[in-house]
């Protein structure tokens, strides 16, 4: 288990590093953008002879990765906050995208597996029919849809919440006071659709397989009731694969607000990377990129881990004995 561990994380910075690699040989490539300004242009091309960018590509990569592991430092931005640098740039927008996918995970998961139990043990009744074709619904549709038809709803039609997400200032200064989560409800509703009923589909496919099992009979055998059968044994068994799936939504989840930020004017970094590219600001794109690639491997590995440490019959990287 250990050595499997030590083997996924090395090819994940592996990985990291190729990804790294290829985006900023690609980024280089392109024409450095063009200020019409004299005196800004002076100034920028002595900012970047100073941090190296008249070098190499080489020898820019090489600068590049030492100021990272040295200082972890992404640059600055060149366009977003001028002069500014990439970390700051990044970590004042950090707390809104966290708390966005956060409470929409929260939102999500105890719904969509109640809905997976409810449709698995009415099992094809017509709640079962009606949930399923909601399913398949809302799975097929992506997240920006739903965010359309409910501002349209909640925010014009109706006037029941906010269509964009609420200032600081208007907020009170704070993330967490309740007019910011008012003002979050939207765009938390729009990431939380797709995973409910991804989550809703595969704990009924898994729950219906584990009470068709042979250790189920065997438990109502025994004087166990179907409830109680259910409980014990089919939920416990069913969560094994159930629980790593959550650890993954997360990634979709953040995937998707990339394009719900920029409609609710959540000031995210899914914003800002959408911002980063139309205005060409390499180096904020650069660091969101690695950012972004970093949480995808990172949650994979946890998530193939996970089902070790659920079910001790699963061993990672074991060699198997005929």
């Amino acid at each position: 288990m250990v050595k499997y561990i030590i083997k996924r994380i090395l090819l994940m910075f592996f990985t990291l590093f190729v990804i790294m690699t290829m985006c900023f040989v690609l980024i280089k490539l392109l024409e450095p953008n063009e200020i019409a300004n004299v005196a800004e242009a002076e100034r920028e091309a002595a900012v970047r002879k100073a941090l190296g960018y008249d070098e190499p590509i080489l020898v820019q990569f090489l600068i590049y990765l030492k100021n990272i592991f040295t200082r972890f430092d992404f640059g600055v931005s060149f366009k977003i906050d001028y002069l500014g640098s990439v970390n700051s740039v990044i970590g004042d927008r950090m707390l809104p995208t966290i708390l966005v996918n956060l409470y929409s995970l929260i939102f999500s998961m105890p719904l969509g597996i109640a809905l997976g139990i409810f449709a698995a043990l009415k099992k094809n009744k017509w709640q079962d029919h009606v949930i399923s074709t909601a399913v398949m619904i809302f799975v097929s549709v992506p997240s920006f849809v739903y965010a359309f038809l409910l501002q349209f709803l909640f925010g014009y039609v109706w006037g029941i919440l906010p269509i964009q997400m609420a200032s600081l200032s208007s907020a009170g200064g704070s993330y967490f006071s309740w007019t910011m989560f008012v003002s979050m409800i939207l765009p938390i509703l729009a990431l939380s659709f797709g995973p409910i009923a991804s989550l809703a589909r595969f704990t009924r496919a898994e729950l219906t397989e584990t009470l068709t099992s042979d250790y189920m009979l065997l438990a109502r055998t025994k004087g166990l009731t179907k409830r109680q059968a259910t409980i014990r044994h089919a939920l416990k068994n069913a969560m094994v694969p159930i629980l790593p799936s959550i650890i993954a939504m997360f990634v979709n989840i953040l995937g998707g607000s990339l394009i719900i930020e920029s409609i609710f004017s959540i000031p995210g970094v899914g914003r800002l990377y959408i911002q980063s590219i139309n205005e060409l600001d390499y180096n904020v794109f650069m660091a969101l990129t690695l950012f972004y690639t970093f949480i995808g491997l990172f949650v994979n590995i946890v998530v193939d881990l996970s089902y070790g440490f659920l079910d001790p019959r699963v061993r990672m990287g074991a060699k198997k004995y005929e």
